[in-house]
């Protein structure tokens, strides 16, 4: 679907929806088919721009780095606009690809309410098997493992801070940050599971997508498990360890703070 299309496709199912009637499921689809089609360009575009905009700021061409700059808030400007029509768990989750400090951790927030309610809904009324159920699981899953599992809330620590409770404070969130990894990949594995085990009672009209959806899931866990040690059996495990000095009481203190985590993979 050319980007032409896919605006036109918006602009007439807004119209549409804001009739006050409830959609049909052919109409709530070519609203998700339309602006997942306008996004997705704009969000192409905007990590390309990122890429790019990055290698020319380490060349030290800062013209250059200048004019793709005002490219990328651009693409920024017009994200937002889209993502501000719907304000819902993906939307909030593009937004907070790209914001940053408070309007990233408040995009965050709202993308996990949004996601955190759809799931409920969908755990309640939709089958293992239902491409929705499946889908919400898939998107879920991504934003804990691309959104929360962010490195940017280690960026102090890279500043060689030596205080105390900063240190502390950043071993635990190189914790927790595995432990948003370790959620990602229950939230994908079970719905995998759960859908598998039900594989027998998915209806043909369904089939495709559903398994199509199923082995995203699949994919995304063999991504996200591939760098972390077997323990035996099914058992993952990780170790975090950060080696420390302080200064205390007129000398430096080695200090080695580590965490251990397990889960079923």
């Amino acid at each position: 679907m050319s980007n032409l299309l896919a605006v036109e496709m918006v602009e007439a199912m807004k119209k549409v929806a804001m009739l006050d009637v409830e959609l049909t499921v052919e109409e709530r689809n070519l609203v998700s088919v339309g602006y997942k089609n306008v996004i997705g360009a704009r969000r192409a575009s905007w990590r390309i721009l990122s890429s790019i905009e990055q290698k020319e700021e380490g060349k030290g061409n800062e013209q250059n780095a200048k004019r793709i700059k005002d490219y990328r808030q651009r693409d920024e400007d017009e994200l937002a606009k889209i993502c501000n029509d719907i304000l819902k768990g993906d939307y909030y989750r593009y937004l907070a690809e790209f914001k940053s400090s408070e309007d990233r951790k408040e995009a965050a927030e709202q993308s996990l309410k949004s996601y955190e309610a759809a799931s409920t809904t969908a755990t309640s009324e939709l089958p293992p098997t239902h491409p929705i159920r499946l889908g919400l699981a898939l998107n879920f899953s991504v934003f804990y493992y691309e959104i929360l599992n962010s490195p940017e809330r280690l960026i102090f620590v890279k500043h060689g801070t030596v205080d105390a409770i900063l240190v502390v404070a950043a071993a635990y969130i190189f914790y927790v940050n595995h432990v948003i990894l370790c959620r990602a990949c229950h939230l994908a594995k079970q719905a995998f599971d759960e859908a598998i085990a039900e594989l027998d009672s998915l209806n043909e009209e369904s089939y495709k997508d559903s398994t199509l959806i199923m082995q995203l899931l699949r994919d995304n866990l063999t991504l996200w498990t591939s760098d972390l040690p077997e323990e035996g059996g099914n058992a993952k495990r990780i170790s975090v360890s950060l080696c420390v000095c302080l200064w205390v009481n007129g000398s430096w203190v080695s200090l080695r703070i580590t965490f251990v985590l397990a889960f079923e993979a």
